[in-house]
């Protein structure tokens, strides 16, 4: 009998495990995927696996809850070497009610926002990955022309000294005021959250999704009280609560 207990014991950790690690777990800090903590954030969520890159999608905002990068040097050296050839299009693997579509932004006065970054990608193939709508976010345009763009690419400069960083980037839906695009909730707050293995600690950039507004640094666990995510779950509280130094960043002009 306890031979049985034990053996069913180890089947139900095994599947969690597996659970956990979700379909593409090279992207993620020990290979754990993100866990909602809000039941509503949970309704129609598809996971969805590209070459370099991870996205959770929500079929309720229609944007990605976070887009998740193993963020490589090698990968920001190939990238500096593909000019940008925009391929915004569809995500053809979600349904067509749950999925954003160009009509949704066209003349909506808000920029199509990379989540996983188009200067990321280190091939032609990534490139096309990382222009699916299933991949964006409505965001103000200058935020996402000058402060969100230094903030990219002071992301890769670190990868490059680091060696490697994981990076989660995404949106925040913050208050009760929320408004639209077509069918796509436009965020109020978006994210960038790196974590660097050599030094086994992390931080976030996060701003407001509007004209003229100004980043703050937060912790990991700061972020995750915010955005209802459990974002590193292999972290401790206490490793959670370390700070990475993240350097200052230039708007872009």
């Amino acid at each position: 009998m306890h031979l049985i207990q034990r053996t069913v014991a180890a089947v139900a950790l095994l599947c969690s495990a597996l659970a956990s690690a979700g379909e593409c777990p090279t992207h993620y800090v020990d290979g754990r995927l993100p866990e909602i903590r809000n039941p509503k954030m949970n309704a129609a969520t598809t996971e969805l696996c590209y070459g370099v890159f991870g996205v959770m999608h929500s079929g309720i905002t229609r944007t990605p809850l976070w887009s998740a990068e193993h963020l490589t040097a090698q990968h920001v050296d190939a990238a500096k070497t593909l000019s940008r050839e925009n391929s915004f299009h569809p995500e053809s693997r979600l349904p067509d009610n749950q999925r954003a579509e160009l009509s949704d932004y066209a003349r909506s006065g808000y920029d199509r926002g990379h989540m996983a970054p188009n200067g990321d990608m280190p091939d032609r193939d990534s490139q096309h990955d990382s222009f699916t709508l299933a991949n964006m976010v409505p965001q103000d345009s200058d935020v996402n022309r000058h402060i969100w763009a230094g903030i990219e690419g002071v992301v890769r400069k670190m990868a490059q000294k680091e060696g490697d960083l994981y990076v989660l980037t995404g949106p925040a839906f913050i208050g009760g005021n929320l408004q639209k695009v077509g069918n796509v909730l436009v965020p109020t707050h978006l994210y960038k959250l790196v974590y660097s293995p050599r030094q086994r600690a992390g931080a976030a950039f996060f701003i407001e999704n509007r004209a003229d507004a100004q980043y703050q640094t937060l912790s990991i666990a700061q972020l995750e009280e915010k955005v209802g995510i459990n974002l590193l779950p292999s972290l401790s509280p206490a490793q959670k609560a370390v700070m990475l130094r993240l350097p200052n960043v230039r708007q872009r002009k």
